[in-house]
């Protein structure tokens, strides 16, 4: 597919049709990366995407207690004696 370079002020861009825009589920803020003379367009990873899904696979495995309970800052004291 084919497309033109317009002038946006004092910017340049191309236009995009919404099919491939469809297509491709872009929309909103996309990342741009230039290698070898090629423009790539890449959706924006969220920085948390899917965490819940893997923390409830560590819960699953029982990879989320501490690997060192003594480790969590609980004193005899906060044992012992703290009342809730």
């Amino acid at each position: 597919m084919k497309a033109r370079i317009i002038r946006i002020g004092n910017s340049h861009g191309i236009r995009i049709p919404k099919s491939v825009l469809d297509q491709t589920g872009l929309s909103g803020e996309v990342e741009l990366e230039v290698r070898d003379h090629t423009l790539t367009i890449h959706p924006v990873a969220k920085t948390r995407a899917r965490w819940d899904e893997a923390f409830q696979e560590m819960s699953r495995r029982g990879d989320d207690r501490p690997l060192d309970p003594d480790l969590t800052g609980a004193t005899a004291w906060d044992r012992e004696d703290w009342q809730w």
